[in-house]
């Protein structure tokens, strides 16, 4: 099975603080969190380290940061023969605020302007194509490629690109803000119709299936809402990439859809329990005995 990443990657630094810090103020720390970020390449992590075949396709400057990413990506065995160092372009960098009180994170990203992929040719074919809506077109040139293949977007902002790809896969996997933007409707969890109309709105316009994460509260799709399971919260970065990561593994390995959700709360509810993205992603054998523990 051969899973094909394509999308955002970025350096992430995460500050952890007990509290969030007062305007105006010198704050010290005691811990900084390094590693690689961003959607479709965090999900390539998981995926590679849970031991799938895995490629990720993307850009990175050739420089301190992107070769780090390559780096961590090498650990792993994702291959990075389709990640592009380009010397025209800096690696996307975060800083990120842990506030470690209640598990919120506030990140502070620098994006240099846009530099587009250039067009490559796979030498493989992929079973799997999981995106992230970043390098619509090159995203746009596998996805008609290879019709054939299990595809998955996470959705996560109302660009219009990011919407016109919801419409070219067979799975979008979006968040509760996505789903809210795009159909102008709000979600009242006392009142469940409110998600039941979103969901329905979503169907009808990108005609595929429809998962829709709810941060604590779990997930969504058709007429259930997949409950999480309750955790002490410290930092939240990267639970949606990793959720959207534990998604692709398990349906590649034709989980039923109930029990692909289950793993994949999971896998998002133990990453927010640490601190920081690509080294709160839980090993699968833990993703084992959480399972066991919470059948």
């Amino acid at each position: 099975m051969k899973i094909l990443c394509l999308g955002h990657a970025t350096y992430d630094i995460t500050l952890p603080m007990d509290e969030f810090p007062i305007e105006n103020t010198k704050n010290r720390i005691q811990e900084k969190i390094e590693c690689g970020g961003g959607p479709a390449s965090t999900a390539a992590y998981l995926l590679g380290s849970f031991g799938a075949e895995t490629y990720f396709a993307g850009i990175v400057g050739n420089d301190y940061y992107g070769k780090k990413i390559k780096e961590e990506f090498k650990k792993v065995n994702v291959n990075t023969d389709f990640l592009e160092l380009r010397e025209d372009h800096e690696t996307t960098s975060s800083i990120v605020i842990a506030n470690k009180a209640n598990g919120s994170r506030t990140t502070f990203a620098y994006k240099p302007k846009k530099v587009e992929m250039k067009p490559f040719e796979l030498n493989f074919k992929p079973d799997v194509i999981l995106i992230d809506g970043q390098e619509y077109e090159r995203s746009v040139e596998v996805l008609k490629k290879y019709p054939d293949a299990l595809t998955i977007i996470d959705a996560g902002r109302d660009r219009l690109e990011v919407i016109e790809l919801c419409k070219m896969v067979k799975w979008v996997v979006c968040s509760k803000d996505f789903a809210e933007k795009v159909t102008g409707l709000k979600m009242d969890y006392s009142n469940f119709n409110t998600l039941k109309v979103i969901y329905n709105k979503l169907k009808e316009m990108f005609k595929n299936e429809i998962v829709i994460t709810l941060e604590d509260k779990g997930c969504l799709y058709n007429d259930e809402i997949t409950p999480s399971i309750k955790v002490k919260s410290v930092d939240s970065t990267g639970a949606g990439d990793i959720f959207h990561g534990a998604f692709t593994y398990y349906l590649s390995l034709g989980y039923n859809i109930k029990e692909v959700l289950k793993l994949s709360n999971y896998a998002g509810a133990i990453s927010v329990s640490r601190i920081g993205t690509r080294n709160s992603i839980p090993t699968k054998e833990e993703m084992e005995v959480v399972y066991n523990a919470f059948k």
